[in-house]
């Protein structure tokens, strides 16, 4: 059977132009402006790391941020402690408590951001870390902030840090716990934000004063890694 010949569409009025098709040849739906979509675009995914952004930039407002918070100052004080103070080093462990560091590049970017605010911030730091530690898909992982310099006075930083905690992530209590080996003071409390629970830990010596958040957990349970994980992320030489 021959196919007609010719134009396959109709001829338009003079200085009309022919209406637009859809793929495929055939014409919008009915009572659908031409040029309109046939479907709504669906919305993006939103990012598995947005919670977690929330929370590194509140911790960047209390370590960094915070007007007098963090403030270092060579001072003539008992010989040993400053001694020990000028040794001291923080760094960020390939493994914190068994926990591998994180290489999502989302997260590694907000690691590195920490890091230069708090370089950019702290008066005379002698060394700074901040990563990301363990898997969030399986509600596994840790966040640290620290820096190291000689403090004038490490409760009044303590003080400090955990009156922005309180503001930031709101933590309404913070109580004490074992330092460990290293001394100085430290606290423990549970915050939230964006509806996901926090165990939060300070801590400040002579010589460094740093935050491990632990996501998804209980301050209990932040509690009862704070000494190995402290002790794995600050060094005295």
């Amino acid at each position: 059977m021959s196919q007609p010949s010719g134009n396959p569409y109709p001829q338009q009025p003079y200085g009309e132009q022919p209406a637009p098709q859809q793929p495929g040849g055939y014409p919008p739906p009915a009572g659908q402006p031409y040029g309109a979509p046939s479907a709504a675009p669906l919305p993006p995914k939103k990012s598995k790391a947005g919670k977690i952004v929330l929370i590194v930039l509140a911790v960047v407002l209390v370590l960094c941020l915070g007007g007098a918070a963090i403030t270092w100052f060579a001072v003539k004080d008992e010989v040993g402690d400053v001694v020990d103070a000028t040794k001291t080093r923080v760094t960020a462990p390939a493994t914190l408590a068994g926990r591998k560091q994180v290489t999502d590049p989302e997260l590694t970017k907000l690691s590195d951001e920490l890091v230069a605010d708090m370089k950019s911030t702290v008066q005379n730091e002698t060394s700074t870390a901040g990563a990301f530690y363990g898997d969030a898909a399986k509600q596994d992982l840790v966040m640290i902030a620290a820096a190291s310099g000689v403090l004038a006075d490490p409760k009044k930083e303590l003080d400090d840090a955990i009156a922005g905690l309180k503001t930031q992530l709101t933590v309404q209590e913070m109580t004490a716990t074992e330092p460990g080996p290293l001394g100085g003071e430290a606290r423990c409390g549970d915050g939230k934000t964006a509806g996901m629970p926090l165990g939060v830990c300070v801590w400040a010596d002579r010589g460094s004063l740093g935050m491990i958040v632990v996501f998804f957990k209980s301050a209990k349970e932040a509690e009862a890694e704070f000494v190995t994980m402290r002790g794995q992320i600050e060094q005295r030489s």
